[in-house]
């Protein structure tokens, strides 16, 4: 029987070559987890959930945290109209928090013992990523392809086509 990853999934090119990757290359059976923080519709979201199906998952989950998000995180954010450089949204780097976390509590639910994100490691995604994984499930093992095999774009489209 196959180990199970949960798989923070976007639908974009870094979580594509994921499932491909954890799949063929670490044999294991990917669950993909696309966690809605809000802006999303649900044909958008069936879209992301069709993609991840075609790529080959064992099972797809979207989770919609738009609401606790808003009420957790993002109205403290808007009262106190905060922003880095008086243009960019802290927002931005908030989000990460609460799809890790969601991601986590799919994966402890589901019986999973590892989890994966597509982090690059030019940003700091992976830190807010395994930030929480290691906060929240520390026996957990962590994976983070693109980053760990120092991938281009270039190198994931190649082994996608």
């Amino acid at each position: 029987m196959k180990k199970k990853v949960a798989l923070a999934f976007s639908g974009g090119l870094d979580t594509s070559f994921c499932v491909k990757y954890l799949s063929k290359e670490k044999d294991l059976e990917v669950h993909s987890v696309f966690v809605n923080t809000g802006g999303f519709s649900p044909a958008e979201e069936k879209e992301i959930r069709l993609h991840a199906l075609e790529l080959g998952v064992a099972r797809h989950e979207n989770i919609d945290v738009s609401d606790q998000y808003y009420r957790q995180c993002i109205r403290f954010m808007v009262y106190g109209n905060m922003m880095r450089n008086r243009h960019y949204p802290m927002s931005v780097s908030s989000e990460r928090t609460f799809q890790a976390m969601a991601v986590a509590d799919y994966a402890r639910r589901e019986g999973i013992g590892i989890l994966a994100h597509g982090s690059t490691g030019a940003g700091n995604d992976q830190v807010r990523f395994e930030m929480i994984f290691q906060v929240l499930v520390p026996d957990m093992e962590v994976l983070a392809p693109i980053r760990e095999l120092s991938l281009s774009r270039e190198d994931e489209l190649a082994y996608l086509e």
